[in-house]
């Protein structure tokens, strides 16, 4: 059985798919502590996160991960499945990123200050989750492709096929016909003999 990935997507998957899953099983369980600092950061960022209780928003933060990561690490999920999960979660990180104060130089400079350094290196999944989605999806073209010139090929070879077919019954016609005729001439000739024995 094909698997929906090629060798040269292994080493980015199983690489941001480890980094993702560990990260989300580590939030597993998170204290109250960690899940209000949790919160309070991205809340910061996304108002409508305020409504959300702490521990809600690590469990779910915790699961997210964990799925995503899964994802990237099985080999069944397509490409373009699991670099659109990396790609939406990692735009998601870098929002924080670009959106909190504090994180990037003074100006309107994207390059980070010393808090925002750990955050802005997810800038990695992103161009991995881009690479992937960009990658899935020309994979998926190829084999439509591929799909499109095997059956054409089919239709081709089944047109050849009921010509060859069309050609031999127009062949036995005419050798039918022509049968037909020499039998029928031989006929008239041997009427022709009987009739000139006859009269001699």
């Amino acid at each position: 059985m094909r698997l929906p990935i090629t060798p040269a997507e292994i080493a980015p998957r199983i690489a941001t798919g480890a980094f993702i899953l560990n990260s989300g099983l580590g939030k597993r369980g998170a204290d109250e502590g960690t899940a209000a600092g949790l919160h309070g950061f991205a809340a910061g960022t996304y108002p409508f996160l305020q409504k959300v209780p702490a521990a809600t928003f690590a469990k779910v933060l915790s699961t997210t991960e964990i799925s995503i990561g899964a994802l990237l690490l099985t080999p069944f999920v397509p490409t373009a499945v699991a670099g659109a999960a990396l790609t939406g979660f990692s735009s998601g990180l870098l929002g924080l990123y670009l959106r909190t104060p504090g994180m990037t130089k003074p100006g309107k400079s994207v390059a980070p200050t010393q808090e925002g350094l750990p955050i802005s290196k997810d800038v990695w999944m992103l161009g991995i989750g881009i690479g992937l989605l960009t990658q899935g999806l020309l994979d998926r073209q190829s084999r439509t492709d591929a799909a499109g010139t095997a059956a054409e090929r089919r239709a081709a070879k089944a047109k050849a096929k009921q010509a060859r077919q069309a050609q031999a019954r127009k062949a036995a016609k005419v050798s039918e016909r022509a049968s037909r005729k020499a039998a029928e001439q031989a006929r008239i000739a041997a009427a022709a003999r009987r009739e000139a024995v006859a009269a001699s």
